[in-house]
């Protein structure tokens, strides 16, 4: 079973996605940008918030990340961004790639998604 979910509290989608979709166990939390800009300290944070809205709204946490993938747009921000990343999965800590891409909103630092396992 399939379900797309849009949690109460969770961004509007910015266009024609869901927020997150659940698959069987599986919770795919689509690609969360900051809604404010600022450093990339600050937009990971606005990120990280985001996800975990998603999250708890799907009924999961934090905890339940299986797998993020980060995206900079300078390679030079991965140590800010990282340790904000770490304050939020703590000892959890799920699979990652991390890269270095150009946005197709040229003045956000980072985008990141996230799979979690939360069996029902």
């Amino acid at each position: 079973m399939i379900e797309r979910i849009n949690p109460p509290g969770a961004p509007a989608p910015r266009g024609p996605y869901s927020p997150a979709v659940r698959a069987g166990d599986f919770i795919f939390v689509s690609g969360q940008v900051p809604a404010e800009t600022g450093d990339v300290g600050h937009e990971t944070r606005q990120v990280l918030n985001n996800i975990k809205r998603i999250l708890e709204g799907c009924g999961a946490a934090m905890d339940d990340v299986v797998k993020c993938t980060v995206f900079l747009a300078d390679g030079k921000d991965f140590a800010a961004m990282n340790a904000v990343y770490a304050e939020f999965f703590g000892d959890a800590k799920p699979a990652r790639s991390t890269v270095a891409v150009t946005f197709a909103i040229p003045h956000i630092k980072v985008e990141i998604d996230a799979i979690a396992y939360k069996p029902r």
